[in-house]
Parts: C-alpha cells; structure tokens; sequence
C-alpha cells in the first residue's frame, strides 16, 4: 500500500489529467463508485485489497491506477474512503458537478432523466429536448420536454457541461451538429452510428447492442470452457487401470 502522510489539496493540474492513461481513468470510475458505496454504508477505511476485491482488479493494479493520484494511503492501515473518493473526483473533474442536457425524451431518454444515481454522482439533468410534438410540453421527472429548436437559445440560461443524445440513428448526426453549433464540448451518444464532430469536440459512444454482443461472447466462451473441462473429466474416467507391480512382485491395482 502506498504510504502517505496528506492528502494532497484538490485541484488537478492538466498535466496530471494528461499523464494518466486511459484504461486507468476507466478504473478510477469504478473505484469512484465503490467508495461512494462504502461511504454510504459508513465504512472510514478500506485497504488496497478490499477495495481491489469490490472492483474487480489486482491489488497490484489499484495501487499502481491510484499512484497516479499522488500519495493516498498510510501503509499498513488503509485508504481514507472519503479523501481518496474526493481525490478521484477531483481528477475526474467532478468536483464542481456537471450540468447534462439530454435530447430525446423516448423511452431511453426518460429512463435516463429518471435514473437518480447521476445526481448521487455529481450529474444534474437540467435540460430535456425532443422534436415530437405530441411530448414537447410534457414533464419528465420535473423537467419540461422543449423542443429541440430551442436548443440553442437554451445554452446560456442552462449553462450545460454535457450532452446526451438518446434519438433514433437516423437523427444522430443532426442532433449532435446542433449540439457542436450550441458550443457543447462533450457529448454522449446512445447511437449505433459513429458520429462527426471537430476534433475539440470530445464524443463517447454507448452502443447497447454491441455491449450485449460482448456479454453473449463470453457467455459462450465460458460454457465452451464448462464443456472442455467436463469432456476432460469424462475422458480420464474411461482411462484404463493399469495394475501396478511392487518391488516384491505383489500386483496393485489402482
């Protein structure tokens, strides 16, 4: 465990942000969400081990993810839950929270305003947009669905730091050059399509269906290996028994 004596002050330079691999920020967001769930349940300290255990990783490759942070722990006692997950949220730039619009008041899109765990996490859905006439009015959990010509004059009353698009695939590209005209920075989009946007625009991409895909594959993977084993089983069974001899000529059967 990596020894510490401070938690260092919040505020994270942009080069800090810049050395940190990206496969590591993915891993700070899960450990973010297991400390929340430990703070919530009133637990102080964790060690590396625990902590690796709930998110699924190495201790190795924790202490390793968290040494970007600079020092967090006191070796031989643990990682304070509220500091380190303060610490995390500092990187992941959420200490201030975000302010998230969404365009798309389908199915998808108020499920996702109704989801209370963005809040928790630091993400308010201040904004809801469709093109529908027959929602454009409506109230999806305390917000009124606006229609999306709105959208650009809305930009300054609502001041959002992300946006999400939750339309079908064929409005996508659309919705998300409104988006970029409106001088949103960052965007998440539930669409299938790989979406165009300037390079200082950051897009990240939520494809269900491929993410399904992947859980299919290793369902299959592992009941290939569940099927390997067992015909590995059955095999060595069926060996023949083969009567051993002692030294003193005595057979022994196995």
């Amino acid at each position: 465990m990596t020894e510490q004596h401070e938690t260092p002050p919040t505020g994270v330079s942009k080069a800090l942000q810049k050395d940190i691999p990206q496969a590591t920020v993915a891993r700070l967001a899960t450990y973010l969400r297991v400390l929340a769930v430990l703070a919530d349940d009133g637990v102080a300290i964790v060690s590396s081990e625990e902590l690796a255990v709930a998110a699924g990783v190495g201790s190795a490759k924790l202490r390793k993810d968290l040494s970007f942070l600079g020092p967090n722990g006191v070796r031989g006692v643990g990682y304070d839950v509220i500091k380190l997950r303060d610490r995390i949220e500092d990187v992941l730039g959420l200490s201030e929270g975000h302010r998230v619009v969404l365009v798309g008041a389908g199915h998808l899109g108020r499920a996702l305003v109704g989801y209370g765990g963005f809040r928790r996490r630091g993400f308010a859905m201040v904004g809801l947009f469709d093109n529908d006439p027959a929602v454009i009015g409506t109230t999806v959990c305390g917000l009124v669905v606006r229609d999306v010509a709105e959208l650009a004059d809305a930009m300054d009353t609502l001041e959002p730091t992300i946006a999400v698009i939750a339309v079908p695939d064929a409005a996508a590209q659309g919705v998300c050059d409104l988006l970029v005209e409106a001088g949103m920075q960052c965007i998440l989009s539930f669409s299938a399509l790989a979406l165009e946007a300037p390079a200082t625009v950051e897009v990240r991409r939520v494809d269900l269906a491929v993410e399904m895909q992947l859980l299919s594959f290793e369902r299959a993977r592992s009941a290939e290996s569940a099927a390997e084993e067992a015909m590995s089983a059955a095999a060595g069974s069926l060996m023949p028994r083969v009567p051993m001899t002692t030294s003193k000529g005595a057979v022994v059967q196995p």
